[in-house]
């Protein structure tokens, strides 16, 4: 019933910049929290950004003053920008979203995007 369709992610030499997109179609009433997470090989997932339906944000203590998430609701759209990149920055790229549908509310989540950060 909805989908999320990540781009913007590649490789990228450190200290460089990417910015990624996630957009939400389908069935959608409103989007609650939008997140990005990342998983690395051998590593859990964890939390880069996420922001409300009102634009609050908070961000993983590693991303901190180098990322920024940001949201088009019109479009139902969320962004990342990606800034001083780090090797260590690299990982799978995934964004979540609460959805709200008609009375139902799903998690949705997109396929990933790879970023890799070169030294």
């Amino acid at each position: 019933q909805v989908q999320l369709v990540e781009s913007g992610g590649g490789l990228v030499q450190a200290g460089g910049s990417l910015r990624l997109s996630c957009a939400a179609s389908g069935r959608i009433f409103s989007i609650n929290d939008m997140t990005w997470y990342r998983q690395a090989p051998g590593k859990q997932r964890e939390l880069v950004a996420v922001i409300s339906s009102g634009g609050s944000t908070n961000y993983g203590d590693s991303v901190k003053g180098r990322f920024t998430i940001s949201r088009d609701n019109a479009k139902n759209t969320v962004y990342l920008q990606m800034n001083s990149l780090k090797p260590e920055d690299t990982a799978v790229y995934y964004c979540n979203a609460d959805v709200q549908t008609g009375y139902i509310l799903i998690s949705s989540w997109g396929q990933g995007t790879q970023v890799t950060v070169s030294s």
